[in-house]
């Protein structure tokens, strides 16, 4: 072939490219001081959980993992009670079953193991969440999943969760990964929520939601889910799922008692205000099905206008306020409200410096606010302060338990601030606002936007004497 006066550039051998690709890290002064603003946060973090937390020492893992080692001796599984307290194994055969491995090691080090998988899972969840945000704003992906993981997991349901031994973290991100599914339009979504389902019941109100909002492949394969791993349960270990469908379902006393502090449920609210053991069932199920019919509307009109983190959170949120017990460790649906709230001021404040670039090019354009450096900050508030009410978590110093001290001892403020947590939870149900278009889970439906009808056109003075 003719030469065409460039000189050919030597070809790349795969021994340069290994070259390249290993090429040091650069430890500059900007690293540095990175990664010193990260071990500042975890210190923070730590210090946070030491003034604020409480001793858990992996008390509800020690049930599991007494139930499990006493169900693989040859005892009974929901016949186990924990020694010095009246509390069993309250989890459908199918978790029992997940948790049966731990039996061969100490409740300790399955605690430890377990606080790794909710790490992992904490992390994996809101890289999923923070990264299209970090990307939007210029910043850097892994510091800014990097300084959320152990801020997030210094407020109270993430802290209790850990400190426990709770599998709440492990169902939040198996949820997440469904909406992650449906964002990306993937077929298996729904599979996550089903196995949630199947190992804790509560989880059981996304398919409910799915319905509402009719994503029926997601809801079909929810189900499926659900039924396929509690049948497999079934075929292993068919007396235990007998005895816990047909008897153990319906014990409610095992779990605790409705006006105990950490139940932050509306029935748990209702029961304190009310300064009784259990809440007015009447008036427990009118406000239920006002805040279910309130959250599930909400959630599907934040899907319709392409938010599907908003409509997820609202489920789960609703999903604690209408459970009859929601301990505050289950709350850990406060960490997508949180980070969603924190997105909406930061786009709101994006938009206000579009529309101030353009006034300034534009004659007649006003700005749309007075304070145009505020656009976002109700938001910005909105998320701070409910960060800081559940790093603080206010409801453990004027802790009451009937019929030795009322719920009234420490007067009107004591009584908010013991159910602070429940409000907090009713207000973002009614309050939450979505972001439109900013998490679209339509798949690959192709949506149809309707056409702007044209108007007709006026007819002139000469088109009219024509006419004539």
């Amino acid at each position: 072939m003719p030469s065409l006066g460039v000189r050919s550039l030597p070809r790349l051998t795969e021994r340069h490219r290994n070259l390249r690709d290993r090429r040091p890290l650069r430890w500059d002064r900007w690293t540095l001081v990175r990664v010193g603003i990260v071990a500042a946060v975890c210190y923070v973090a730590w210090a946070t959980e030491q003034n604020f937390g409480r001793w858990y020492d992996f008390f509800d893992m020690k049930i599991y993992h007494g139930a499990v080692e006493w169900w693989a001796g040859g005892g009974e599984l929901y016949d186990y009670i924990a020694p010095n307290t009246t509390l069993g194994f309250t989890y459908p055969p199918f978790a029992a079953l997940l948790m049966l491995p731990m039996a061969a090691v100490g409740s300790t080090v399955a605690g430890w193991i377990n606080i790794g998988i909710g790490v992992l899972a904490l992390g994996l969840v809101l890289t999923v969440l923070l990264v299209p945000v970090a990307d939007r704003c210029g910043w850097s992906r892994w510091l800014t999943v990097a300084i959320a993981l152990p801020l997030f997991a210094a407020i109270e349901p993430v802290r209790e969760t850990l400190g426990f031994g709770q599998v709440n973290l492990i169902l939040f991100a198996l949820i997440m990964a469904d909406m992650v599914a449906l964002r990306r339009g993937w077929r298996w979504a729904g599979v996550g929520i089903g196995l949630a389902t199947a190992i804790k019941l509560t989880p059981a109100l996304f398919i409910v939601y799915f319905l509402v909002s009719r994503q029926w492949r997601a809801a079909l394969t929810a189900t499926g889910a659900t039924i396929a791993a509690t049948a497999a349960a079934y075929l292993v270990v068919p007396h235990e799922s007998t005895m816990y469908f047909g008897s153990v379902i319906w014990q409610t006393e095992r779990v605790g008692v409705a006006d105990m502090t950490p139940n932050q449920s509306l029935a748990g609210l209702l029961s304190r205000l009310y300064d009784t053991a259990t809440a007015p069932s009447l008036l427990w199920i009118a406000f239920t099905l006002v805040l279910l019919a309130v959250g599930l509307s909400r959630a599907t009109a934040a899907h319709t206008e392409g938010d599907e983190l908003t409509a997820f959170t609202l489920v789960g949120l609703t999903a604690n306020v209408i459970s009859p017990i929601s301990w505050s460790h289950h709350l850990v649906w406060v960490v997508p409200a949180i980070i969603a709230l924190g997105d909406q001021a930061l786009r709101r404040r994006a938009a206000s410096r579009g529309l101030l670039a353009r006034a300034r090019v534009t004659p007649g354009l006003r700005e749309p606010i007075w304070f145009p450096w505020l656009t976002g900050a109700r938001h910005a508030a909105a998320a701070i302060a409910l960060y800081l009410l559940f790093l603080i978590s206010p409801i453990w110093p004027y802790e009451h338990q009937l019929p030795a001290v009322s719920h009234y001892a420490d007067g009107l403020f004591g009584m908010l601030a013991e159910n602070s947590l429940a409000i907090a939870l009713i207000v973002l149900v009614a309050a939450l606002p979505s972001r439109p278009g900013a998490e679209p889970a339509f798949g690959h439906v192709a949506v149809r936007i309707p056409q702007t009808r044209q108007a007709a056109p006026v007819p002139t003075r000469e088109a009219a004497t024509a006419n004539r």
